[in-house]
């Protein structure tokens, strides 16, 4: 696992993850206190932290199927959508195995009988693992590929 100690070098990171997996990719930059999005009680036209910092937020969307966006926030975590499934508070560091996983079909869907219901894992070098609920009516043609 990389170390990714800015937003900026966590774009990068994406980038070339994007690149190896043939994918299209949009970025988004959201810079200072007044524009980030858990920054709203920041007063009007004040852009840096108490502390001085200006904070730097991204939205990356990756295109092709499955549909995956992340939100790279200041706080080093990350909200990533797979096929609209959100994954909340992913460390900075690991979204690119995260993705790596997703993409390189690691990623898979698992029944429930009881309850019922679905769950989007996402396993992750080191014995490392998510796990999301997945609403069945929202279950996708990918998420339902990957139902082992």
């Amino acid at each position: 696992m990389e170390h990714l100690p800015t937003t900026e070098a966590a774009v990068t990171a994406l980038r070339a993850l994007a690149e190896e997996y043939g994918r299209e990719i949009l970025v988004g930059h959201d810079i200072g206190a007044d524009q980030t999005s858990r920054r709203s009680a920041a007063g009007v036209g004040v852009t840096t932290d108490p502390d001085g910092s200006l904070p730097h937020e991204a939205y990356v969307e990756f295109g092709g199927s499955p549909v995956v966006d992340v939100r790279l926030f200041p706080e080093d975590d990350a909200l990533i959508k797979v096929d609209g499934v959100e994954f909340h508070d992913i460390p900075r560091d690991e979204v690119p195995d995260f993705l790596r996983s997703v993409y390189g079909g690691l990623a898979y869907v698992k029944g429930r009988l009881f309850p019922p219901g679905y769950r989007l894992i996402v396993p992750l070098p080191g014995d490392r693992t998510y796990k999301e609920l997945i609403a069945m009516i929202s279950l996708t043609p990918w998420l339902s590929e990957q139902v082992r």
